[in-house]
């Protein structure tokens, strides 16, 4: 029954994610943002048209596919416009990544459910991401970047499923895994990073392991954390994978499906060799600018993401009233004409992205604990024989956030809020596993202070809804939704 129960909830999660990204898909019949390249590349693949690409091109295929696949079809192709080359419906060139864009939810949930085992901890984790509109918007336009999230998270739960599998299975799902990265990165560079939170919680596993061998004298002076639960996840099993293992299936592996990513893309733009090309991409990002509103009004230094203080607007149009044609392209009318306004806005949930984020201090908080407590207790550094499921939830969550979110610390170039989305997506998972403490809780209390989140997280989507899904807003509506001037 239990099982049942799990099943029709991921269900209900999957059918929410899929009817938010392809409800009014077509609702704007132009090109969004970034659609101006990678909707026109995706095209230019099916058109032969040799074009430089500053990303690697898996995502563009992705949406040429897509585009190839929505011209067999009539269903939502009521708008027509020629802006990518062709005469395309928005529906063609936005659908294949709506439809991946809503299993995100179901990934994270996985994810959540193979490192702790517990369902209702995943549960949370896949409504939590549903309910966030960075990824709503990224998800309803011809863009990349859900591509880089859910390529990377596979990576990770595949590598998950090969622990909780032996010999040709656990092979099997080892490959997978490392297609997966080397899919992310094929994407964008930045899926690197999901591959490097993963080496960093395997050399973490290592690290416990060798240190409480050193550390320990004897059997019964070490000290054990203690278990709630006798389970064993995937992620207690890292140290059965060793470094040659690692190398192949997680190094050589995806730098060979990165490697035959490019293939297409070289054989239609012959200016450029494999290494040629990796040259001209970086020296474009190189020459793009300071990270500073003079080069760019959006721009937003990575310590700007985590609370959101500079999201940016993708599409911003006004009308005189709610009858009027549905504004596309053009300026804006004057602020005393602009009545009515249609807005995209790519920005998070805030309460998920704030309470998120004090999720991941207290996180943070409760692994520094476990090493204090023990150096204080034995006058030592002690490591615990057995770490807890908690606590190796807590490693997950925190390495995969720094992976994600540190590099850009160094990074000069002009970047923006959607560069966050593969560091945020830990964050909801943080205040899942937060909210299930809460409702596992044998207080009362708690159990209705994690109620109370949850129930905020989704009225907090609902209310900034009009501005993920480009819904008309009177001027006094979406003032009330910018709450800072930052945010305009």
């Amino acid at each position: 029954m239990i099982k049942n129960w799990f099943r029709i909830g991921m269900a209900a999660i999957f059918l929410f994610s899929l009817a938010l990204r392809f409800w009014g898909l077509d609702r704007f019949n132009t090109l969004v943002f970034d659609e101006v390249y990678f909707a026109k590349f995706g095209n230019n693949y099916l058109t032969h048209t040799p074009f430089f690409n500053a990303h690697p091109p898996l995502s563009q295929y992705i949406i040429g596919i897509g585009i190839w696949l929505g011209s067999h079809f009539s269903f939502g192709q009521e708008s027509i416009n020629g802006l990518v080359g062709s005469l395309l419906s928005p529906w063609s060139y936005r659908w294949a990544n709506a439809f991946t864009g809503s299993f995100i939810p179901l990934v994270v949930a996985a994810i959540a459910y193979q490192i702790s085992h517990r369902r209702s901890f995943a549960l949370l984790a896949g409504f939590f991401t549903a309910c966030d509109g960075l990824f709503l918007v990224e998800s309803r336009y011809a863009l990349s970047n859900i591509y880089i999230v859910i390529f990377g998270l596979l990576g990770q739960w595949f590598l998950f499923l090969a622990l909780d599998n032996q010999n040709q299975r656990r092979s099997l799902w080892l490959v997978a895994a490392g297609i997966g990265f080397g899919a992310s990165v094929g994407t964008k560079w930045n899926g690197l990073w999901f591959l490097l939170g993963t080496y960093l919680i395997w050399i973490t596993a290592w690290l416990v392991h060798w240190l409480h061998s050193y550390l320990s004298p004897s059997k019964d002076a070490t000290f054990q954390e203690p278990r709630i639960a006798k389970v064993e996840t995937p992620l207690q099993k890292l140290t059965q994978l060793n470094i040659f293992q690692m190398v192949f299936y997680l190094g050589i592996i995806p730098a060979l499906i990165y490697s035959l990513i490019w293939i297409p893309h070289l054989q239609l733009d012959t200016r450029y060799g494999f290494i040629e090309v990796h040259q001209q991409i970086l020296q474009f990002h190189l020459h793009m600018g300071g990270n500073s509103p003079t080069v760019h009004p959006y721009c937003a230094p990575w310590y700007k993401w985590p609370l959101m203080t500079r999201p940016m607007a993708y599409y911003y149009q006004t009308a005189h009233s709610f009858t009027d044609p549905l504004p596309v392209l053009g300026p804006n009318l004057p602020a005393a004409d602009g009545q009515v306004i249609y807005d995209v806005h790519a920005m998070g949930n805030p309460f998920l992205w704030w309470s998120g984020m004090a999720a991941m201090l207290l996180l943070v908080g409760m692994l520094l604990s476990k090493l204090v407590i023990p150096i204080i207790k034995h006058k030592r550094l002690s490591v615990p024989a057995n770490l807890s499921v908690d606590t190796w939830v807590a490693l997950y969550i925190v390495l995969n956030y720094a992976a994600n979110l540190l590099p850009w610390v160094k990074v000069t170039r002009c970047v923006f809020i959607y560069h966050y989305i593969c560091a945020v997506v830990f964050v909801f998972i943080a205040i899942a596993w937060f909210v299930d403490q809460c409702l596992r809780s044998y207080y009362r209390e708690l159990r209705a202070f994690g109620v109370t989140i949850a129930f905020l997280i989704l009225a907090a989507f609902i209310f900034w809804m009009p501005i993920y899904l480009g819904l008309p807003l009177t001027s006094n509506g979406y003032k009330l939704r910018m709450l800072f001037n930052s945010w305009i």
